[in-house]
C-alpha cells in the first residue's frame, strides 16, 4: 500500500530519487536566451558592420541568414545525434563551439569571415536548441516539468524579441564586435553549471556518414525556404516559387533511413498535436509582428519608435504568463492549460481584426497584451506535453523538432503576411486579411490540442481519483 505522497514522489526528488536540479534548468534557459538573442541582436548592428567592414547594404542580410540557415537546417540531424551521446560532453562541446565562433565573428576583418563565423555559430546554436529541452526534461520530476519548460519557453522568445534593444545598447557603448563577445562569459557560466551537475556518462562520438548527407539535404531545403521567405518579404510573391526547390530535397530525405527517428516520434500518441499547435502559433506571431508596425505607422500615423514600444507589450504579456503557464500546467494538467492559453491567444488576435483607423495606441496595446498573455500561458504546457510524451531515446530529437517548428513558423509569418497583403495591392483590407489568417492559424492550434490524446495526463488523472490510502499497484 502507498499513500498519495509516495505515489507522487517526494517534492524534493526526481522520479529516480535524485533532487530536482533547478540550477541546471536555469542555466539551460540562459543558454536558450543567449542563442535566441543572437538571432536578432545583429539586426541593429548591421549599419555599423556595413560601415566598418566597407560592404554593400544589399549583402548585409547574409549576416542574419548565415545564422538562421544552420539553426534550421541542422536542427533535426543535431537532435538525432545528441540522442546517441552523453549530455555532459554534448553541452561542453556545444557551448565551447558557440563561444569560439562568437569570438571569431567579433574579430571578423571582412564579410566572408563574418558570414563563415555566423554559419559555425548557428551550427552550434542548433545543438543548443536541441539539447536544452532534453536537459530540462530530465533535470526535474514529471510533476515539475511544466515549471521547467516555463523558464525555457519564456526566456527563448524574450531573447529573440529583446535582441535589437540589447544590441543597440552594446553597439552604442562598446562597438558591434561586443554583441558577439558577450556570449563568452555566458557560455562559461552555463558550462560551469553543467560540469557541476551533469554526470559523466557516454562520451562524444563522430556522427555516422549518413548524418552528413542528411544535414546537407535538409540545409539545402531550408536554404531554399529561407531565401524564398526573405525575398518574398522584400521583393514580392513571385519569390515564393524558389521554395519549390525544397520539395524534391525533402522527398529524398524522407526516403533515407535516418529520417526514421522523426517518423517514429510522430507515431507516438500526443506528439503531432503540440507540434502542429506550436507551428501554427509561431506563424501567427510572425504575421502579427510583421503587420502591426505597418498598421501603426500607415494607418494610425505613429512614429517608428512608438510602434516599437507598443509591440513590446506582447512579449511583456508572454513574460508575465509564461511562469504561470508552467505552474498551472503542473497543477491542473498540461493539455487543459495549453488549450486555455491558445484560446486566449486566439481571442486576442480576433479582437485585433477590425484594425480600426480610429484606434489609439492604447486600444491596440491592450489587445496585443491579451494575445501575449495567452501565448505565454500556452508555451510551457505545450512544450511539456511534447517532451513528456517523447520516448527517452528521442528527447533531443523532440527538442530539435520543436525548435525547427518554432523557427520556421517565425520565418514563414512575415512572408505569409506579405502574400495576403499583396493581393489587395497593399491596402488596409490586406492588413485585415493577414490578421484574419493569423487568427485562423491560432484557432488551428486550439483544434490540434483538443484532438490530442495525452496518455501520461490521463494516467495521472486516473491516479488522482484513487482514495488516498489506495494501492499503488
Amino acid at each position: 500500500m502507498a499513500n498519495e505522497t509516495e505515489r507522487r514522489g517526494s517534492p524534493a526528488t526526481t522520479a529516480d530519487g535524485e533532487r530536482d536540479q533547478w540550477w541546471l534548468v536555469i542555466a539551460a534557459a540562459l543558454a536558450v536566451f543567449m542563442a535566441s538573442v543572437d538571432m536578432s541582436i545583429v539586426n541593429v548592428a548591421l549599419p555599423a558592420i556595413e560601415q566598418d567592414l566597407g560592404i554593400a547594404t544589399s549583402t548585409t542580410e547574409w549576416v542574419v541568414l548565415a545564422y538562421l540557415l544552420p539553426l534550421a537546417g541542422l536542427a533535426l540531424p543535431s537532435g538525432r545525434w545528441l540522442d546517441s551521446v552523453g549530455r555532459r560532453p554534448a553541452l561542453v562541446f556545444s557551448l565551447t563551439g558557440f563561444a569560439l565562433a562568437s569570438v571569431a565573428a567579433g574579430l571578423a576583418p571582412n564579410l566572408a569571415w563574418l558570414v563563415g563565423a555566423r554559419l559555425v555559430q548557428g551550427s552550434f546554436g542548433a545543438l543548443l536548441f536541441s539539447l536544452v529541452p532534453a536537459l530540462a526534461t530530465t533535470a526535474v520530476r514529471p510533476q515539475a516539468r511544466g515549471r521547467a519548460m516555463g523558464l525555457i519557453t519564456t526566456l527563448g522568445p524574450l531573447g529573440l524579441i529583446s535582441g535589437p534593444g540589447l544590441g543597440g545598447l552594446i553597439v552604442d557603448g562598446l562597438g558591434w564586435p561586443w554583441i558577439f563577445f558577450v556570449n563568452v562569459p555566458v557560455s562559461v557560466l552555463v558550462m560551469a553549471v553543467g560540469l557541476r551537475m551533469l554526470p559523466a556518462n557516454a562520451p562524444l562520438r563522430m556522427p555516422e556518414r549518413q548524418w552528413f548527407t542528411e544535414a546537407l539535404l535538409l540545409s539545402a531545403a531550408v536554404a531554399a525556404l529561407l531565401l524564398a521567405l526573405s525575398f518574398t518579404a522584400s521583393g514580392g510573391p513571385v519569390w515564393m516559387l524558389l521554395a519549390l526547390i525544397a520539395v524534391p530535397l525533402l522527398v529524398l530525405w524522407l526516403r533515407m533511413p535516418v529520417s526514421s527517428a522523426i517518423r517514429d516520434l510522430f507515431r507516438v500518441p500526443g506528439e503531432v498535436g503540440p507540434h502542429v499547435a506550436l507551428t501554427s502559433a509561431a506563424t501567427a506571431i510572425g504575421t502579427v509582428f510583421f503587420m502591426v508596425p505597418y498598421f501603426m505607422q500607415r494607418e494610425l500615423g505613429e512614429s517608428l519608435s512608438v510602434a516599437g514600444v507598443a509591440v513590446l507589450v506582447f512579449p511583456a504579456g508572454m513574460a508575465l504568463m509564461g511562469p504561470v503557464g508552467g505552474f498551472l500546467g503542473d497543477w491542473w494538467g498540461s493539455r487543459k492549460t495549453a488549450v486555455l492559453g491558445a484560446v486566449l491567444f486566439t481571442v486576442g488576435l480576433a479582437l485585433l481584426l477590425p484594425m480600426d483607423r480610429s484606434w489609439s495606441v492604447g486600444d491596440l496595446a491592450w489587445r496585443l497584451f491579451l494575445a501575449g498573455c495567452g501565448n505565454g500561458l500556452f508555451n510551457a504546457p505545450n512544450m511539456a506535453m511534447a517532451m513528456t510524451n517523447a520516448p527517452p531515446p528521442l528527447l533531443a530529437t523532440t527538442g530539435s523538432s520543436t525548435s525547427l517548428a518554432r523557427t520556421m513558423g517565425f520565418a514563414f509569418g512575415p512572408a505569409l503576411a506579405t502574400l495576403v497583403w499583396a493581393v489587395s495591392s497593399y491596402q488596409p483590407a490586406g492588413m485585415r486579411g493577414a490578421m484574419t489568417v493569423a487568427t485562423v492559424l491560432s484557432a488551428l492550434s486550439v483544434v490540434a490540442l483538443l484532438r490530442t490524446r495525452v496518455p501520461g495526463e490521463q494516467a495521472e488523472v486516473a491516479q488522482d481519483q484513487r482514495p488516498a490510502g489506495g494501492s499503488a499497484t
